[in-house]
């Protein structure tokens, strides 16, 4: 896991998880001035790094090694069902506009498709944050 630095005030934790480098280097971009960006590289660590980091957003890359965008996202909304995590804001990134589908059943607060424009990501993260 790697964070990356943030303004001093009113920081809030945008969990990232993708393994690919550009992906989480355009979040990062568009981000990191008002949050502080934590990544991890699969699906499975987003749980622990949830309960770690308690993060005001999770972004989910769709395409995630061991366990896909959508699978985590569900799993989150179980965990959260079940009381074992607070409430969690979530905004997928999908490969393509037809995934709009899988990001609906998986119960994403927002998506959007890659490539990750800064403006939109960040005017998504605002309006999910602001929910």
């Amino acid at each position: 896991m790697s964070e990356t630095a943030a303004s001093p005030t009113d920081s809030l934790t945008v969990l990232v998880a993708t393994d690919a480098d550009h992906v989480h280097d355009e979040v990062d971009a568009a981000l990191e001035g008002d949050h502080t960006v934590v990544r991890v590289h699969t699906g499975a660590e987003v749980l622990a790094a949830v309960a770690a980091h308690e993060p005001a957003l999770v972004v989910l890359d769709l395409q995630i090694g061991n366990m896909g965008g959508m699978a985590t996202c569900m799993d989150l909304r179980l965990e959260q069902r079940a009381d074992r995590i607070p409430e969690q804001r979530i905004v997928m990134l999908l490969d393509r506009d037809a995934d709009a589908f899988l990001a609906q059943r998986a119960e994403a607060d927002a998506w959007m498709v890659k490539p990750v424009d800064a403006l939109i990501l960040r005017r998504t993260a605002r309006d999910v944050l602001a929910t």
